[in-house]
C-alpha cells in the first residue's frame, strides 16, 4: 500500500498475485479495461497475475463468493499477495478495512495500483481537468 518498490528490493521470482476487482456498474467494456489496468501493471512491476475474482453483487459483504476465493488464493504457498486498480475496490471504509486485515492476516502483501503523472500525463491532466480514467 505505500510507495516502495514491490519486487526491486525483494528476493523472489516471478511473484504471483491475484487481482480483485468490484464491478457493479458498466459492462464487458469496462471489465475488461480494469482486466487490462492489472494486467499492465503486473506486466510493468514483473508479477505473475495468477487469476482475478470479480464480485458484481452491489451488496457489501466482506466474505462475498470472490473476496473468499481471493483469500483461498492468498493462502497458497507460492503466492505474493492481492492486487488492485483502488482501494475502493475493497468496499467503503469499514468493510475495506476488514478486507484488508483478512489479507495480510493470510501473510499477503496488498497491492494497490498507482500511476504516477509523467511529464506527458501531467500537462495532460491540465488540459483535460476533470476527465477521469475509465481504468482506474
Amino acid at each position: 500500500m505505500d510507495d516502495e518498490l514491490i519486487t526491486e528490493r525483494r528476493s523472489v521470482a516471478f511473484p504471483q498475485v491475484f487481482g480483485y476487482l468490484r464491478h457493479i456498474t458498466g459492462g464487458m467494456a469496462r471489465h475488461a479495461a480494469l482486466v487490462d489496468c492489472l494486467t499492465e501493471y503486473c506486466r510493468q512491476h514483473e508479477l505473475t497475475l495468477g487469476g482475478i475474482f470479480t464480485d458484481r453483487d452491489a451488496a457489501i459483504a466482506s466474505h462475498s463468493a470472490a473476496f473468499v476465493g481471493l483469500l483461498d488464493a492468498l493462502e497458497m504457498p507460492d503466492s505474493y499477495g492481492a492486487v488492485v486498480p483502488a482501494l475502493s475496490h475493497l468496499g467503503p471504509k469499514r468493510v475495506a478495512a476488514e478486507r484488508k486485515r483478512q489479507i495480510t492476516a493470510t501473510g499477503a502483501r496488498l497491492v494497490v495500483r498507482t500511476v504516477r503523472p509523467t511529464r506527458l500525463n501531467a500537462s495532460s491532466d491540465r488540459q483535460h481537468k476533470g476527465m477521469r480514467d475509465v481504468r482506474s
